[in-house]
């Protein structure tokens, strides 16, 4: 692995992104703009507001770098450039460690704008530091690109990448818990939720707004997280195929 290659990669993904202001606004104004639209809402029940807030700050990353990853790895393969980077003398972890040094970055951008704006505009307010909230919204948006650059190698178009949202995010948003306690459900469908990340996200982002203490139980759904970005990553590398000249 060449450190070189990987900050070469990594240029390159944020300076094409630079030049791509709707990806930006969809990045960095979208989460926040989802918070804003919660607030108004829910604008009479603070209670409520307080309760699903804080881990909708933490998912809203999770859903939008997993578009933003899905849509821009897939114009990488269709144009050409992954392919012509795999003919150069740079490896797989080269050119998956600068896409996810790239995304990783603008991760933490993200999930610091939309931590500042829940908490420093819309009052938003938790049992734990505000650096544990922005943590978990970085560790989420991370699993979001994992899994946006793993699935990417699956469609063929933008509008198939785009079909990914509903097969993939959505289920997983509807049982997490944050509609219904997993624990309401019926046994295959709190089992099904059993096997989700979204699921181990959206508890760990709970735990912290509402528990008292962090115990294991926030480790342990961190570690999942952190573990499934990784398999994700490892999947997503199997898909960049080696060219020859």
């Amino acid at each position: 692995m060449s450190a070189r290659a990987t900050f070469a990669t990594a240029r390159r993904v944020l300076w094409q992104i630079r030049r791509d202001p709707r990806t930006v606004a969809l990045l960095i104004g979208v989460p926040s703009g989802m918070m804003f639209l919660l607030k108004l809402v829910l604008e009479d029940r603070e209670a409520t507001f307080q309760f699903i807030g804080i881990p909708l700050l933490g998912l809203f990353p999770l859903i939008s770098m997993f578009l933003v990853t899905s849509i821009t790895m897939l114009r990488e393969r269709s144009t050409g450039t992954l392919e012509r980077l795999m003919t150069m003398p740079i490896s797989k972890l080269d050119v998956l460690a600068g896409y996810g040094l790239a995304f990783g970055l603008l991760a933490v951008l993200q999930g610091a704008v939309v931590s500042a704006v829940g908490f420093g505009l819309l009052g938003l307010d938790a049992n734990h530091p505000i650096l544990v909230v922005i943590g978990l919204a970085v560790a989420n948006a991370l699993l979001g690109m994992s899994l946006g650059l793993s699935l990417s190698a699956l469609a063929r178009t933008e509008f198939q990448a785009v079909q990914f949202m509903p097969a993939i995010i959505f289920p997983q948003l509807l049982l997490c818990g944050l509609l219904v306690e997993r624990s309401q459900m019926s046994p295959v469908l709190e089992a099904i939720s059993n096997v989700l990340p979204m699921t181990y996200a959206y508890d760990a982002l709970d735990r912290v707004a509402t528990s008292p203490e962090l115990g294991s139980e926030v480790t342990t759904d961190v570690v999942v997280v952190i573990g499934v970005t990784l398999v994700a990553l490892a999947l997503g590398a199997l898909t960049l195929r080696r060219r020859t000249l």
